[in-house]
């Protein structure tokens, strides 16, 4: 067991603190961003009661529970941190199991004396382990601001629940699925279908006669996000809460484990879907395999690009007649969008959301590269008359039209959303421009990710991930937590044009063009001197 468990820790020392460290400066901005942005009780209860008297906004928000600034803080921040921690742990579950029997790790620890379900039995302690961890360090940094030590460690201990629920949500996926980018995707969907349902539990729940607080339905209780809402750090403190979220985990752990003695090595319960005996003449290209193998991830962006686009004039539509009656709201959605009137600065809000889906699609295309090359599949391909550049460069086609798709399908949907409502003419440019500039500021993503997969092949998917994960929090919560302009400005997606008052604004068009011409051509330039690295 020890042995398994250095080997993983010193296979994910550098990601792991990557996503502990981003939950802990997440919890502490958050703080930050409270007391400065919302210092009085009357701000708070402002922005509350804005909340609960439109409750279709509360599915991307948290669960409302006063307007003391631990109450506020948890209705600002759990949703995020557990989201946070749920990722983090499924991605370590599946690394560590499908993923290694993939890579044939599997098999090397199989040959020696350790019983068959050791491997699984480390990454279950190496996952409890760092979700302690992730709870504990953000207790404490509460702690260390001056807040509430109670309400600081529930809220630690909230997100590490949901970590541990979805650890066994991973472990269970790849048992099912034939492969890590299937467990993977299983996961991801299961992650946002309870976040959504979550949302719906607490939008047809109860408020309180001064809508500062929110008794969720009964749904909440069919999603781990929603019991550690439940726990109401700095209000209730309730943990009874927790024991549902670790004891789901442990239950779907152990699932796992006998679904793992259940099957042979490389075998999985969902059946890999088989092949065409011969394959189509369109596909008798590099690019076209390409495709073939990306399309399908891709599909899932594209689908959370109409949704996106739908709800910016739909949605959005509903929390701009709050903003127009409730200034805290208006200049909460002015510090996100810096735009013009409420109608733009909605718009802006959701694209910046649609750049952080584009840039996904892009970055998850490249990153299919380095897993071609790791599992030594890109071998054959560039075995025949196709060379290393031509080969990237493939890569790099599909991942811009991916994104390109995923904007495309953002604004079209958007423009629906805009014809549907009887909109002006000007929020339809206000559409063209904002959606162009998260096209730019995605591909900024993918050609960064490419370039790190020439120069470090073995860093591509932590970096690429990563470099999404920090522009997200930096663009779209950076302006919420009071960060300053120069340290927002650093992510893509906050500096793309904009429409204010009728004129363009065209912020940080030409260094995001700049990036992505630099890092696009370096990427091509290197590849043509690098060998390639099929281990790890």
């Amino acid at each position: 067991m020890i042995p398994l468990l250095r080997q993983r820790l010193r296979r994910d020392w550098l990601q792991l603190s990557l996503w502990v460290i981003g939950a802990v400066l997440l919890a502490y901005a958050g703080y930050a961003g409270v007391t400065q942005s919302y210092s009085t009780v009357a701000d708070r209860q402002e922005v509350l009661a804005a909340v609960a008297a439109n409750p279709v906004i509360l599915m991307f928000r948290g669960l409302p529970s006063g307007t003391s600034v631990g109450a506020f803080l948890a209705f600002e921040d759990l949703p995020w941190l557990a989201m946070l921690a749920a990722l983090m742990s499924t991605f370590l579950a599946v690394r560590h199991t499908r993923g290694d029997e993939e890579a044939g790790r599997s098999e090397l620890v199989a040959a020696t004396p350790a019983s068959r379900t050791l491997p699984l039995l480390a990454t279950i302690v190496h996952g409890l382990a760092a979700n302690v961890v992730l709870g504990l360090l953000i207790g404490l940094s509460l702690i260390g601001a001056g807040m509430d030590a109670a309400g600081s460690l529930l809220l630690g201990a909230a997100a590490a629940a949901t970590g541990v629920s979805f650890l066994g949500v991973g472990l269970v996926a790849a048992q099912l699925m034939r492969t890590s980018r299937g467990a993977n995707a299983l996961t991801v969907w299961l992650l946002v279908a309870t976040f959504l349902i979550r949302g719906m539990g607490n939008l047809a729940g109860t408020p309180s006669d001064d809508l500062s607080r929110i008794d969720s339905a009964w749904p909440v209780w069919l999603s781990p996000f929603g019991w550690a809402e439940q726990i109401r750090p700095f209000d209730e403190n309730s943990p009874w809460p927790l024991v549902l979220g670790f004891a789901f985990g442990i239950v779907l752990a152990v699932t796992a484990t006998v679904l793992q003695s259940a099957r042979d090595l490389g075998a999985s319960f969902i059946a890999e879907r088989g092949g065409r005996a011969s394959a189509r003449a369109a596909l008798a290209s590099p690019h076209a395999l390409v495709w073939r193998l990306a399309w399908g991830s891709l599909l899932g962006w594209v689908i959370g690009g109409v949704l996106t686009g739908f709800l910016a004039t739909t949605l959005g539509g509903i929390a701009g007649q709050v903003a127009g009656e409730n200034p805290a709201v208006a200049q909460i959605l002015e510090k996100i969008a810096r735009a013009g009137d409420l109608d733009e600065a909605m718009i802006t809000v959701f694209f910046t959301m649609l750049g952080v889906l584009a840039a996904c699609a892009g970055v998850q295309t490249i990153i299919r590269a380095r897993q071609e090359e790791a599992h030594g599949t890109a071998e054959p391909v560039l075995a025949a008359a196709v060379g290393r550049v031509r080969w990237l460069a493939d890569y790099a086609i599909v991942a811009t039209i991916g994104v390109a798709l995923v904007v495309a399908a953002a604004m079209v949907a958007a423009y629906v959303g805009l014809a549907a409502n009887g909109a002006p003419a000007d929020l339809f440019r206000v559409v063209t421009v904002t959606g162009l500039g998260q096209f730019i500021a995605a591909s900024v993503f993918t050609a960064l990710t490419a370039l790190v997969f020439v120069l470090a092949p073995r860093a591509t998917l932590g970096a690429g991930w990563t470099l999404v994960g920090v522009a997200a929090v930096l663009g779209m919560f950076g302006p919420l937590m009071g960060m300053p302009e120069w340290l927002t400005s650093i992510s893509p997606i906050a500096v793309t044009p904009v429409v204010s008052h009728g004129d363009v604004d065209l912020r940080g068009l030409w260094w995001l063009v700049f990036a992505v011409v630099v890092a696009g051509a370096g990427a091509l330039t290197l590849m043509r001197r690098r060998e390639l690295a099929s281990d790890g």
